[in-house]
């Protein structure tokens, strides 16, 4: 992923900020934002708005991409960033940008700094890494959605992690203080302390081990579940304490899958204590100890992180909850990604299942088809009449009637051509002709013709070379 270089920050003017947002918008329902759409949006002319976003993809900040209907620009992690430092430091919540302190499977943290110049923690959320897209096998992402934009998940799942941190600091928990977030990126209190994975010997095992466990059920009885309870996401300060973070995957203790996450939360501590510190406890809580005192998982909903977010965030994390009578898998199916058609192949199979759905003209020419056969199977001549030249291939001979005079012939419509090749020679007429219109309309057009830009780049290079042709 390599380290977020915020130089370029400092130069970005209004208009590239503009370009930002407007393909931020335009990402909302499109995959790829057309350049018209991206200068309706900034409220910018065509002209200005393509020489900002032709400069934005050359320093990675937007990716333009080739699409099977239409060209367009995608939004990359880079540009997005900038976008959310920018609306941050415009809040003066950060005001300094530090090293990167630490790298998770879905995360990036830096050292921030404020006006106060208090040392922050900036957690960038970042969904989709190459290490962590084996999805399926893992975590049982993508169960009903068959595509979802990774911004979209890790802004909603930046949302959540907020809306938690901040409820469970106002109730006393041992959380970093939250103090503001902005799309995918959190701003939160640096805890001085180091992970319980790297630590190797505690004073008091067994005080430890009851505070873990004391704070799992303390989290139940408020109505969630942490649902990734273990030594990477305890910090341990110096005096011993134990330091929650990572909240995106909490759940509430009403979720269907609510006992397996608290016992899950459970195994992690007692086998980790059992490894590091050849600790094993016979007592530990379980589901059925819970005494629900507080709903913290309903104020969260209230308080930010909606209940749509709550779908689209467990669906990616493979903990969707079931609902009766399938409602919440039949709206996933309703909001799936429209699949773009397919392209089309040379092949006499895919012309005859899938080509008349495409193509007006394909039903005019499969008239025609049933007429010429129909006719060939339903003449009925003399054999007589019929005279063969061999001067013709057999597969291509005319037969001509006999008459009275040489000079005067008549040709009919009777042909020694089998009926099963006509159609054979028909079916591959129709998907040639298929395909060349499939080419004509996938196409790309104007701004966005390969063919274009190429010409463009041509006559630009003979008019700055002129002097070589030795034109004046």
């Amino acid at each position: 992923m390599g380290k977020l270089n915020v130089t370029m920050l400092r130069y970005l003017t209004k208009e590239d900020f503009r370009i930002l947002t407007g393909v931020e918008m335009g990402m909302k329902n499109h995959e790829l934002v057309p350049a018209a759409l991206v200068a309706s949006i900034a409220n910018l002319r065509h002209g200005g708005a393509h020489k900002v976003m032709k400069e934005l993809c050359k320093h990675k900040l937007l990716s333009y991409e080739r699409g099977t209907h239409y060209d367009g620009y995608r939004l990359t992690n880079q540009g997005y960033d900038y976008l959310a430092l920018k609306t941050l430091s415009m809040r003066n919540v950060i005001t300094s940008f530090g090293n990167q302190i630490g790298t998770g499977k879905e995360s990036i943290i830096y050292v921030v700094g404020n006006e106060e110049q208090e040392t922050l923690c900036l957690k960038i959320h970042r969904l989709g890494r190459i290490c962590f897209r084996n999805l399926k096998e893992k975590r049982d992402y993508h169960q009903h959605r068959k595509a979802a934009s990774w911004i979209y998940l890790s802004r909603i799942s930046a949302t959540k992690e907020f809306a938690y941190m901040k409820a469970l600091y106002d109730r006393g928990f041992p959380v970093p203080k939250p103090f503001d977030f902005s799309r995918h990126c959190v701003i939160m209190q640096l805890i001085d302390g180091t992970p319980l994975c790297q630590v190797s010997e505690v004073e008091n095992v067994e005080e430890l081990f009851d505070e873990l466990m004391n704070l799992i059920v303390k989290l139940a009885n408020h109505g969630v579940i942490h649902g990734d309870f273990n030594e990477f996401n305890i910090m341990l300060t110096s005096e011993g304490k134990p330091i929650i973070i990572d909240f995106p995957q909490m759940v509430s203790t009403s979720h269907a899958n609510a006992k397996m996450f608290f016992d899950r939360d459970v195994n992690c501590i007692r086998s980790f204590f059992k490894k590091r510190f050849a600790y094993e406890s016979s007592l530990h809580p379980t589901f059925d100890d819970i005494d629900r005192e507080d709903s913290l998982d309903v104020e969260v909903f209230a308080s930010g992180f909606t209940k749509q977010m709550k779908k689209d965030l467990e669906v990616e994390l493979g903990i969707e909850e079931e609902d009766e009578e399938g409602e919440e898998t039949g709206q996933a199916e309703e909001e799936e990604t429209p699949k773009l058609p397919d392209d089309i192949e040379p092949s006499e199979e895919k012309a005859e299942k899938e080509l008349p759905d495409c193509f007006d003209d394909i039903p005019a020419l499969r008239k025609e088809l049933d007429e010429v056969i129909e006719a060939v199977d339903g003449q009925t001549e003399d054999p007589a009449d019929i005279q063969d030249y061999s001067d013709f291939p057999d597969e291509l001979s005319i037969p001509r009637r006999k008459g009275p005079s040489s000079d005067m012939c008549s040709v009919t419509t009777t042909s020694t051509i089998a009926p099963e090749i006509i159609r054979s020679r028909v079916k591959k007429m129709v998907a040639r002709q298929s395909n060349e219109a499939a080419k004509k309309r996938i196409k790309a057009k104007g701004e966005a013709s390969a063919t274009t830009r190429s010409r463009r780049d041509n006559a630009a290079t003979i008019k700055e070379s002129s002097g070589i042709w030795g034109w004046e």
